[in-house]
């Protein structure tokens, strides 16, 4: 899927900084009532963000408009454009949407609880803990297929610039899986190793020495209000 929306004319990699490293910022979307709830929302859900959730998203776009974005990257689902939405607006970009940035898809999972999960699929859940590369969710994707559609979407981006500021707005566990595959971090150890709670950015740089984590999960562009929210 490429679509995109926003200003068309406006040329993409305009404010791209000649002879620096490329950073890429992925930004989890905002508040959810399942993320607020703690419940499995992926592929399968398509919920919009609640007003707290609008409210981060304009929060980062006030934040980060003065940085010199040359593209913006979304998964097409609800949550995620939206987020990207406010930041886009304010600089007349287009956002490009990319099927390979949803998020992982929970099956039989999707909008259930965490206790609801426990009880009825038991078995799945406790091998998806131990270990969800090799493991899926009952009748869902198991994390090594979000490495390898992220990682597309990765390596699109680093043959397109080769410098410059690009913003990819996804989802938790997608976010995770995609840090972990460029740190060498184990894949099945996504939701034990990184942080990454509604409304945080986290950048890496691609330099001489491969990529970089430079920051994991920041909010300091949401108010403190937003940042003690209860969830997920």
């Amino acid at each position: 899927m490429l679509e995109s929306f926003g200003d068309a004319s406006r040329p993409t990699g305009v404010w791209r900084k000649k002879g620096l490293s490329l950073q890429l910022h992925f930004l989890r979307h905002g508040q959810t009532a399942f993320s607020r709830e703690n419940a499995f929302c992926g592929s399968g859900l398509d919920p919009e963000l609640t007003p707290d959730g609008l409210e981060m998203a304009q929060a980062f776009a006030d934040a980060r408009r003065a940085a010199r974005w040359d593209a913006i990257y979304a998964s097409p689902l609800r949550r995620t454009v939206a987020t990207a939405r406010p930041l886009a607006d304010a600089l007349g970009m287009e956002v490009e949407l990319r099927d390979d940035l949803k998020e992982i898809g929970y099956g039989e999972w999707e909008g259930q609880s965490v206790e609801t999960v426990t009880r009825d699929y038991h078995d799945d859940y406790i091998r998806w803990l131990a270990d969800p590369a090799w493991n899926a969710p009952t009748g869902g994707e198991l994390a090594f297929a979000i490495t390898r559609r992220g990682l597309r979407v990765v390596e699109e981006i680093r043959q397109r610039f080769a410098d410059g500021e690009v913003l990819v707005v996804s989802h938790k566990a997608t976010i995770r899986i995609i840090l972990c595959s460029l740190l060498g971090i184990d894949v099945g150890r996504f939701r034990y190793r990184l942080a990454c709670p509604v409304g945080s950015a986290s950048v890496v740089e691609f330099g001489q020495q491969g990529p970089l984590l430079h920051t994991l999960a920041d909010r300091s562009h949401l108010s403190e209000r937003l940042r003690a929210l209860p969830g997920s």
